[in-house]
Order: structure tokens, then C-alpha cells, then sequence
């Protein structure tokens, strides 16, 4: 059935025109707003009625529209995010059979077949039941962002009864995955920098309590990988950074380090939260130091329900096209999908083009591929909304 998606209505350059367009407006999270406005006028000129709304973020409105049969049924929903991390800009360059620059991979270029995949649909007259919502938004990428505006967008109601998320992971379907925090913890001692043979011996020596606290949370981490043989990997606590000091001889006033905390679905994230903040609190207390921490939740965890219908639908829907089923596997990192999850217990499915270089200068998207996922999201989206009575 996914032929009649297959030359007809995908239209490849179209689709390519499109994800140009939003990749060449530079859209760091945060400052996104530029890139929703062309997206915005690229839906508008195709004749799609878009709505903003703010949800928390004046800075860069988010979108929606609505692709509406007209009769009762399901909504699907299309999402993706914008922004992009803080590194410099690369604009869109198309070479061989790639198509790159920022965001080409992470997630302009899969948000860009999302809306192919509305127009196809749109084109072909295939949809009789139900209604497509495709969204955008900012503030997605961490740690410049928290998630907030499409948390509000969820929480307001502009949420559909399944999701598709064009992430770059294609290979295998995430089933269940680990929620994250980032944090960030301060130690510093009230004096000022001094020479180390001129250090004050009454004075908390930051490097060591840091030291200690990257002992404890080491402890805490391999306790946690005891706790479970999760399909989406252990439970930890993470250490990625470390500063301290100016000079070889200078005794610091400060050093600081940076890290993550991850759990498993069934976790509870506040007493996650709890747990890390007492072992700062404690270290405070024994030391004397003052720590200043940033705890701040990334995403909550990820579970997706094998036996619902939407998961049965684009199962068969990839099978039809590929010739072969979709393994099953873990979700290796958090996104929009953990929100729907944890926020509304809408089942959503990571599945994107073939990409890679994703947060660096070397972006990539393979374009034959793009126009895969529109034909799998078109057909995927009149299947489910269609339902077995109108097949």
C-alpha cells in the first residue's frame, strides 16, 4: 500500500526546497524564533491555516496546523524541533547524495519530510478519518534548553492520539529508554586566591571536596548499575567535567564539575532529584564548603507500548516498504517522545532519515532517504487515521 505514496505525491525536490529553507536561518535554542517564521510562511504559501502560541517562550513562538478530513478518527501527529546546539553556523549544501549543514541532520531535514509527508497526504485525497497535526518548536536541545514549550503545548492540549518523530534513528524502533537530568556543581571557600604555600589551613580545600564528591556519585553509579538489566541500560550517575584552579601554585577558590543523571521508566524523577541533592547537602555539612548546585531536568523516561495499534500500523507500514521488519531496541538518548510519554501517555516513535554528525560543524542527511520517511510517515499517518473500518 505504501506505493501509492512512492512517485505520485512525494515530491523530492519540494521536499529539499523546504528543509533548505529552514536549515539556511541560523536557529540556536533559545533564539529559534527566524526559522518558525519561514517555516510558517512555507506551510501558509502551500495553504495549511498555522497558528502560534507561545507556551512560555515570546522569544520564538511555536506552530501548529492541521490537516483535517472532516470525519471522526484519531489524530496523528508530526513533530520536530528547530533549534539547533551553540555551535557556529554551516548553511545548506547539497553534495552527492547528502544534503548538509546545521540542523540537516538534528532535525530540520526529518521535520522537512514530516511536512512533505503532510502534503502528500493532503494531494493524494487518502485521508478519510481523523486529522494530521504537525508541530514545531524551540527550547529542545540541552542544556540551553529544558523542553518547557512543547511540555506547555502538551499540558494545553495540542497533542495528538500518536505521535511519529523524525529524530535521525532508523535502524532499529526505541521502545524504552532512560530519563535524564543535567547538572552542575560549585565548590568555593570564602577566601581570596593565595599562593598555595600561603594557603589558609582553615579554609576547605575545593579540589578535595570535589574530588569527594565525584567519589560518592562513582559510588552511587555503580550501585545503580547493580539495580536492573534494562534493555535501556543501567540507571547512573555521570561525571563529564572538571575545573579547577589558575595556576599549578595557586590555591583555588572554586572548582567546579558538570555531569548527568539518568533513571529508568517506573522511577520516581523527584525522588531521583532528592537522592542527588542529599549527597551534595551532606558533602556541605561534613566539609564546610559552600556548593552551589544547578539540577535540571532534561526529559522524564520513555516507554512505548508494543501491543498498542499505532506501534502494530508502522510496523507493517516499514515492513511494506522495506521488505523486512524493524528490530526492537533501546532509545539511546532522550527527546520529544519521553515528553509525550511521560506527560499525556501518548505512545510516540522515533524513526528518522539515515544521518549522522549530529551537535557538530559536519551535519549530514542522506536525501533519498528523506523522502523515505515522508512516504512512511504519509502512509503510516492515513493507515492509522483511516482505521480497519475505512481500509
Amino acid at each position: 500500500m505504501l506505493d501509492r505514496f512512492k512517485n505520485s505525491w512525494v515530491d523530492c525536490a519540494r521536499l529539499l526546497t523546504t528543509a533548505r529553507r529552514i536549515i539556511d536561518v541560523p536557529s540556536p535554542t533559545g533564539n529559534a524564533g527566524a526559522a518558525l517564521d519561514e517555516l510558517a510562511a512555507i506551510l501558509a504559501a502551500d495553504g495549511f491555516h498555522v497558528e502560534r502560541v507561545a507556551a512560555g517562550h515570546d522569544a520564538a513562538p511555536a506552530l501548529f496546523t492541521r490537516l483535517d478530513s472532516g470525519r471522526p478518527g484519531p489524530t496523528i501527529q508530526f513533530n520536530g524541533h528547530v533549534d539547533t546546539v551553540h555551535l557556529p553556523f554551516v548553511p545548506s549544501a547539497i553534495e552527492g547524495e547528502n544534503l548538509r549543514g546545521s540542523g540537516s541532520c538534528d532535525m530540520k531535514g526529518g521535520l522537512a519530510a514530516a511536512v512533505e509527508a503532510l502534503r502528500a497526504v493532503r494531494d493524494s485525497g487518502m485521508l478519510k478519518a481523523g486529522s494530521i497535526l504537525l508541530t514545531a518548536h524551540d527550547l529542545h536541545e540541552a542544556p540551553w534548553g529544558d523542553g518547557h514549550q512543547l511540555d506547555q503545548m502538551i499540558t494545553s492540549g495540542i497533542v495528538g492520539d500518536a505521535v511519529l518523530l523524525p529524530e535521525p534513528l532508523h535502524g532499529h524502533l526505541p521502545m524504552v529508554g532512560r530519563g535524564q537530568a543535567c547538572w552542575k556543581a560549585t565548590v568555593r571557600r570564602p577566601g581570596p586566591p593565595v599562593h598555595e604555600v600561603m594557603r589558609p589551613r582553615n579554609e576547605p580545600n575545593v579540589i578535595a571536596i570535589a574530588a569527594e564528591l565525584i567519589g560518592r556519585l562513582m559510588s552511587l553509579d555503580v550501585r545503580l548499575a547493580q539495580d536492573s538489566n534494562s534493555p535501556a541500560g543501567p540507571p547512573s550517575a555521570f561525571v563529564g567535567q572538571i575545573h579547577g584552579g589558575e595556576i599549578y601554585n595557586g590555591y583555588p577558590q572554586e572548582c567546579w564539575l558538570e555531569g548527568t543523571r539518568r533513571w529508568l521508566p517506573g522511577t520516581d524523577r523527584h525522588e531521583v532529584e532528592r537522592e542527588f541533592r542529599g549527597i551534595v547537602d551532606d558533602l556541605v555539612r561534613e566539609s564546610g564548603a559552600t556548593i552551589d548546585l544547578m539540577y535540571r531536568l532534561v526529559r522524564d523516561a520513555f516507554y512505548l507500548d508494543e501491543s498498542s495499534r499505532f506501534v502494530e500500523v508502522f510496523e507493517r507500514c516499514y515492513a511494506e516498504s522495506s521488505g523486512k521488519p524493524l528490530a526492537k531496541g533501546p532509545k539511546p538518548f532522550v527527546d520529544d517522545g519521553n515528553s509525550f510519554w511521560s506527560l499525556a501517555n501518548v505512545p510516540a516513535i522515533t524513526h528518522g532519515p539515515r544521518a549522522g554528525g549530529q551537535h557538530t560543524l559536519d551535519e549530514w542527511v542522506n536525501i533519498e532517504d528523506l523522502v523515505r520517511v515522508a512516504r512512511l510517515y504519509a502512509e503510516t499517518a492515513t493507515e492509522f487515521c483511516n482505521g480497519p473500518a475505512t481500509q
